[in-house]
């Protein structure tokens, strides 16, 4: 018995055994995965998170021809990504195949790949966002009386296209995205990270199409994070989105190569100098107006900037690569983040020697920032100032104020700025801490007037600006808080319960003046781009005062004054160029300007009237009157008159029809002119210029202002200062209606 138990055992387990190895020689069965299947899993590589809807959403307004593009986000993009454009919109009958796998308008066959210049091409984008996500979209097209809305869950419609009002253009609302991923959903919780990849996404776009205005914010929020307006400039456009203190730093630089052995391309962008610091390297580069990303150029950009510049300086780079469409190759990722580029060895060693010949031939020169100190006196005051304002702080009650009385008053808050309600103002994003900090940090840098100069001049005319200060006025000055501009000329200013209009010439160029006398022989340079020569500057600025006094038009006796004036510049160069910065070579070209305010820039198109106003308007025999003569010149010089080009605001539009009338007169009844009757370049230039002054007025004159200018008796009787009302009255006066 105890033999056979064994025996019995080992035939009972080896059948099972056998079972399993002839089991295991035969190979799995292929199935056919369901379509459901399929489609999810293609989703999820084409929208692999919530910046992948938003790139995707919004190539398709740009290729739909869109001027105007706005992103409204929800927790981080899971609950809602709503993209708005006014494009061409959506015909209604392409509607029931809107949303399925592999439709698309871009290309009808393969062979259309090789010249695709559209941002879509595969038609899964729609399609993966139904699949992973409740899809709605709202669109009108041109000539239609009112548009549709439909819904789409699984590449389908759940129901007719219903009629319903809409705008010009396309808006799809993409909700609850990853309901049906639980793990994905789960990764992406963290909505502050991928709001912030939004927001670089869409400013990436924003400064390549800058003909075109974006919109980025979160739902419910008033103000927008991201907010560009159209500009011509490629640099304008980097000083609206990222921060003037980025665009000052940045140098122009383009390569091109028509070699069809090694690479045919064209590149133009901006790269940082050596005064630029950053933590880590941003590169926005656009390959046929595609956003893309090269590892291999942008490590190749690095090692030329850690090998030119200290401690590895962290570049900013915007590169936009013009190709023939044959030699990039678009479908090699779901997302088409990437694209292959033909020779692409060859194009990054050709980019890369062009970077570093410019970095190392345009940063001989290097900028070092100062940090400023705040004094305890004035922290205390700041301290104590906040307590006033803010008593429910303290935990003392507070007491009750009037009515009349309820108005703020505090210089340092920015609510309450006309600004602060203007959604659409074109230098919105300049708002942010960062840039402010940054423009208020550069106009805190006065220098010591007393280390400025021992001459005896100097200090007598810093005395007379001492002497003529206005108490009352200067209360104002240093108080004030700015709300807006009225005109050209006038801005608003709030005092207390008191509202002022200042004249901005007249502030800015006594305020210029008493800067230059300050910094009498302690300027930094402005280095001009080209040598601007003398003479060809004085005969123009000749020819206008003749055109304002409808003079006689002797171009000989303006050839002999411009070089009389000429050369009595040359003689005074050396005394110029030692006490006010200004640079005049031997060949009578001006090279340098003084910097007078940080982060101003005078008109340029002033300089042949200032060019003829130094020569002309200086007493050269008497010191203190030459030095004052000279500074009243800059001072006048670098106000910030209205620019030359007439405002496009208002009626102002009507000065830019291609076809005016002979009188070229504005008339009240004239009718707003259609785009295609517009001289288009022109106007966006005058609309930068305007934007820009407006900006410079509010974030350099005014802050600068509180600072440092000392306002003269004369300023409170030649309507430089005109108190225009008063609140506590207006509140009587609203109270008795």
């Amino acid at each position: 018995m105890e033999i056979d138990e064994p025996d019995q055992v080992t035939v009972a387990m080896a059948e099972p055994v056998a079972v399993e190895s002839a089991s295991a020689m035969e190979p799995p069965r292929i199935r056919r995965l369901d379509d459901s299947v399929v489609n999810r899993i293609a989703a999820g590589e084409v929208i692999q998170r919530p910046v992948s809807a938003v790139k995707e959403l919004v190539e398709n307004s740009l290729d739909a021809g869109s001027t105007s593009i706005s992103v409204v986000v929800k927790d981080g993009g899971l609950k809602l990504i709503q993209v708005s454009d006014n494009g061409h919109g959506i015909r209604y009958e392409d509607l029931p195949i809107l949303c399925e796998r592999h439709t698309t308008s871009k290309l009808s066959a393969y062979e259309d790949l090789q010249t695709i210049k559209s941002m879509g091409f595969r038609g899964e984008a729609l399609a993966s966002m139904t699949y992973v996500a409740h899809v709605t979209v709202t669109t009108i097209t041109e000539g239609q009386l009112h548009g549709y809305r439909v819904s789409y869950r699984d590449g389908v419609m759940e129901q007719e296209p219903k009629p319903c009002a809409a705008v010009k253009g396309t808006q799809i609302m993409v909700e609850n995205l990853f309901y049906n991923m639980i793990a994905r959903r789960k990764t992406l919780q963290n909505s502050s990270d991928d709001y912030a990849k939004i927001v670089d996404l869409i400013s990436r776009f924003a400064l390549h199409n800058s003909n075109v205005s974006f919109s980025c914010r979160k739902h419910g929020a008033n103000r927008a994070d991201v907010h560009s307006v159209t500009t011509s400039s490629k640099l304008d456009a980097i000083k609206n989105i990222y921060g003037i203190s980025v665009a000052r730093d940045l140098m122009e630089i383009t390569v091109s190569d028509d070699n069809p052995s090694q690479s045919i391309f064209k590149m133009n962008g901006y790269i940082s100098n050596a005064n630029y610091t950053a933590k880590k390297t941003i590169m926005v580069l656009f390959i046929n107006d595609r956003l893309v990303e090269c590892s291999a150029l942008k490590r190749a950009i690095e090692v030329v900037y850690s090998a030119t510049l200290p401690k590895a300086s962290k570049p900013f780079l915007y590169m936009s690569i013009e190709f023939p469409p044959e030699h990039v190759d678009v479908n090699i990722h779901p997302t088409k983040r990437e694209v292959s580029l033909l020779n692409q060895e060859s194009l990054i060693e050709t980019i890369q020697t062009a970077v570093e010949y410019k970095l190392i031939n345009n940063n001989t020169t290097r900028t070092f920032q100062t940090q400023v100190v705040h004094s305890t006196p004035a922290t205390k005051f700041a301290s104590k100032k906040d307590t006033e304002n803010n008593p429910s702080h303290s935990g003392i009650k507070s007491q009750n104020v009037p009515n009349n009385h309820m108005v703020r008053t505090d210089s340092r808050d920015p609510f309450g700025r006309l600004h602060a309600y203007w959604q659409d103002g074109p230098f919105s994003q300049h708002e942010k801490k960062s840039d402010l900090a940054s423009v208020r940090i550069s106009v805190r840098q006065r220098r010591n007037p007393r280390e400025s100069s021992d001459l005896s001049s100097i200090h007598e005319l810093l005395s007379e600006i001492d002497q003529s200060i206005h108490p009352g006025l200067l209360d104002i000055v240093r108080n004030c808080t700015y709300i807006g501009l009225a005109d050209e000329i006038f801005a608003l200013l709030q005092y207390n319960t008191h509202l002022y209009l200042v004249n901005v010439v007249n502030v800015s160029k006594e305020l210029m003046y008493q800067q230059v006398v300050r910094r009498f022989a302690h300027f930094n340079a402005i280095q001009l781009s080209e040598p601007a020569p003398i003479p060809e500057l004085l005969i123009m600025a000749l020819k206008d005062e003749d055109l304002e006094s409808a003079g006689d038009n002797d171009d000989d006796l303006k050839t002999k004054i411009a070089e009389m004036n000429t050369e009595s510049l040359k003689q005074k160069a050396e005394m110029l160029e030692e006490y006010f910065c200004i640079n005049i070579d031997q060949e009578g070209n001006l090279m340098r300007l003084p910097v007078i305010l940080e982060q101003h820039t005078p008109d340029m198109d002033h300089v042949p009237e200032f060019l003829l106003s130094l020569a002309n308007d200086v007493d050269w025999e008497n010191e203190k009157d030459c030095f004052q003569g000279i500074s009243a010149v800059l001072g006048n010089f670098y106000a910030m008159h209205p620019p030359v080009l007439p405002n496009p605001a208002g009626e102002g539009i009507q000065l830019y029809k291609k076809n005016k009338d002979k009188s070229g007169s504005i008339g009240h009844t004239a009718e707003v002119p259609g785009q295609d009757d517009l001289d288009q370049e022109l106007l966006a230039e005058a609309e930068t210029t305007w934007a820009q002054r407006e900006w410079n007025i509010q974030h350099v004159l005014f802050p600068s202002m509180r600072l440092f200018l000392k306002p003269p008796k004369s300023m409170a009787t030649d309507g430089t200062f005109v108190k225009v009302a008063s609140l506590e009255k207006l509140y009587r006066i609203f109270e008795r209606c």
